[in-house]
C-alpha cells in the first residue's frame, strides 16, 4: 500500500489544498468521500468558526479529513487547541513554523504535515517532528516560493527521511506520474478542484479557471516579499504595474484588501483576487470531485507503460 495513503487512511495518496476562503466542510468532505484527504482551511477564521466547520464535516463524512492552519493568523494559537479538542486526524500548516504546537499535537495523535518551499525548511520541519512534508513549487496558486516543483521535489527528497508530498503544477495523471518519478510519495491538488461541483466558490471564479490558458496567471507581491499567483484580471495587472512604479506597500495592501473574498463570494471579476496555479489551462470542464480525483490516477499505469525512456 502507498506510504501516504497508509499514513492518512485514504484510498489515494492525495491531499486537497488548504485554499483560504474556499476549502470548507463541503469541499473537504467531498474529497474525503472520494478517497483523498479533504482539508478545511482555517485561514483567518476564529476558533468557533473552525470548530463549526469541523463538526459539519463530520456530519458529511466518516472518512479522515484535516485542517490547514495558517500560522500567521492571529487565531492560530486558538485553532491549534481546537484541532485537539475536536479530534482532527491531520493538520497541515503554512506560513510559519509549527514547532511550538508539535508536542501537544503529537500527544493528541495528530498527523502533522507542514507545507514548505525549500530544503532548509523541510529539514527544520523534520527535526521538529513532522510526519511528512508538502513541498510546493511556484507553479501553484496562492502564496508561493521561488523554486519550481521539478527542481524542488528531488532536492527535498534527498534531504529528508520523512515522506514528501508534491504540490504545484499537478493537473492530470501525467503530473501525478511526474511527481512520483521525482521521488514524492503523494500529491496535493488545489487548482484542479476549483471547478468541482462541490467547490463552494462563485461561478465567475469557476468560469475564469475554465477559460484560462497556459499564460493566464500572474504573480503579484514579489516586490513586497509576499508572492501570490493569481489569474490575470484588472486588479492583478494594476497591482503589478503599481509595484513596478515603486508604490508603497501600504497602498498595495489597500488595493488587495478583501480581494480574495470578493473573488470567492462575489465573483468580482474586476477587483477580486482569483488564486489559481499554472495548470489552470488543463482544467477544461466541471466535474464531481470523485471524477476529478479518479482521473488523476486512472491513467497513470497505462501512461507509464507507453513511455519510451530508453
Amino acid at each position: 500500500m502507498n506510504q501516504i495513503a497508509k499514513l492518512l487512511g485514504t484510498k489515494y495518496p492525495l491531499i486537497q489544498g488548504g485554499m483560504a476562503n474556499i476549502a470548507d466542510h463541503r469541499l473537504a468532505s467531498a474529497v474525503s468521500n472520494a478517497g483523498g484527504l479533504g482539508l478545511i482551511a482555517s485561514a483567518a477564521d476564529d476558533k468557533e468558526t473552525v470548530r463549526e466547520k469541523i463538526r459539519k464535516c463530520k456530519e458529511l463524512t466518516s472518512k479522515p479529513f484535516g485542517v490547514n492552519i495558517m500560522l500567521m493568523s492571529p487565531n492560530a494559537d486558538q485553532i491549534a487547541e481546537v484541532v485537539i479538542e475536536e479530534h482532527v486526524k491531520v493538520v497541515t500548516t503554512g506560513a510559519g513554523n509549527p514547532g511550538k504546537y508539535m508536542e501537544k499535537w503529537k500527544e493528541a495523535g495528530i498527523i502533522v504535515i507542514p507545507v514548505i518551499a525549500s530544503t532548509a525548511l523541510a529539514k527544520r520541519m523534520e527535526r521538529a517532528g513532522a510526519d511528512a512534508i508538502i513541498a510546493e513549487g511556484q507553479e501553484a496558486g496562492g502564496h508561493i516560493g521561488e523554486l519550481t516543483t521539478m527542481a524542488l521535489i528531488p532536492q527535498v527528497v534527498d534531504q529528508v527521511k520523512i515522506p514528501v508530498i508534491a504540490a504545484g503544477g499537478i493537473g492530470d495523471y501525467r503530473g501525478v506520474l511526474a511527481a512520483f518519478a521525482l521521488g514524492a510519495k503523494g500529491i496535493q491538488v488545489g487548482t484542479a478542484l476549483l471547478v468541482a461541483d462541490e467547490c463552494p466558490i462563485h461561478q465567475n471564479y469557476k468560469d475564469m479557471v475554465l477559460r484560462a490558458k497556459d499564460s493566464d496567471t500572474i504573480v503579484t507581491g514579489r516586490e513586497t516579499g509576499t508572492p501570490v499567483r493569481v489569474l490575470k484580471n484588472p486588479m492583478a495587472r494594476e497591482y503589478v504595474l503599481l509595484s513596478q512604479k515603486g508604490v508603497s506597500r501600504e497602498e498595495l495592501e489597500r488595493l488587495t484588501l478583501g480581494s480574495l473574498k470578493r473573488a470567492v463570494f462575489d465573483g468580482d471579476i474586476e477587483t477580486g483576487s482569483f488564486m489559481a496555479g499554472q495548470i489552470a489551462g488543463l482544467v477544461d470542464r466541471p466535474l464531481p470531485v470523485e471524477d476529478i480525483i479518479e482521473s488523476l490516477f486512472e491513467g497513470v499505469v497505462a501512461y507509464k507503460k507507453e513511455l519510451e525512456i530508453l
